[in-house]
């Protein structure tokens, strides 16, 4: 039984899993300013809610794009396993999982670890070329490779962050709630209009960079990657993204565990 943790901007996803399949999963909010004290507390708490036995934690993997907390997780991690010494921490990187994906960037230390984790799991579920869309505080596009290449990707402004500039720079603009799609694209009332401008605009934008990189890696000789999406929004805007092929909310933590398969000691 292992334990994964992904450390978003935003959130972070904790998931216990034993033998791939996923027995808990937590979701917090990311504080930077956490000690580890207060993150052993934290999961301490969460594991006794799951009536979780922790001596049967056989070892950690961590993906992290929060700098500043990477220190204290590893110190929590090795208090939550201090049954066993040394613990096994896997901290995920382009060097690290060099030996399961291939990073074609220029500079393959900049990329970010969640993006790794999440084309790992994707090669592991098809096999084959594939583009991953997820749907965080960024919304991040990573094409790989039928080899498990790590070929390139972008970022864009997730869906909140719109919101959030929206209200915080208009007056008048309320922050409002995208978890239920708007009924029609000419929105009646103030949110209304917010509403189906947010979803039914992304949801073009999307769709449209998918056609975008589908045809510039077709152009490379990456035959039709299959489209996966993750992320708390990816099942809000799938019906207006028809390109979309398949919706994993758990690729990520399964990313994780694929890791630790491929790379524990044990």
């Amino acid at each position: 039984m292992i334990l994964v943790i992904d450390i978003g901007n935003t959130h972070t996803v904790a998931g216990i899993i034993d033998d791939e399949t996923i027995l808990h999963k937590w979701r917090v909010k990311t504080d930077a300013a956490m000690t580890a004290d207060e993150l052993a507390i934290q999961f301490h708490n969460l594991f006794s809610l799951a009536s979780l036995d922790t001596t049967r934690i056989g070892g950690v993997v961590l993906a992290s794009v929060v700098p500043q907390l990477d220190s204290a997780y590893h110190q929590c991690c090795a208090s939550l396993c201090r049954h066993r010494q040394p613990a096994e921490i896997i901290t995920v990187s382009s060097d690290t999982v060099a030996s399961i994906v291939t990073v074609k960037l220029e500079h393959p230390a900049e990329i970010g670890a969640d993006r790794l984790v999440n084309a790992i799991g994707a090669f592991d579920r098809c096999r084959s070329n594939a583009v991953v869309i997820d749907f965080g505080t960024a919304i991040t596009f990573d094409c790989i490779s039928g080899k498990c290449e790590y070929l390139g990707g972008m970022i864009l402004p997730g869906m909140h962050v719109a919101i959030s500039a929206l209200s915080s720079r208009t007056a008048k603009l309320p922050q409002i709630d995208l978890h239920r799609p708007p009924d029609k694209v000419i929105g009646t009332s103030t949110v209304s209009a917010m509403k189906s401008g947010l979803m039914f605009g992304y949801g073009e934008m999307i769709e449209g960079l998918i056609k975008r990189v589908r045809n510039e890696m077709e152009q490379q000789g990456y035959l039709n990657p299959h489209i996966f999406a993750t992320g708390g929004m990816a099942s809000v805007l799938i019906d207006l993204v028809p390109s979309i092929h398949t919706i994993d909310p758990d690729l990520t933590l399964r990313g994780l565990s694929i890791i630790h398969r491929k790379l524990s000691r044990r």
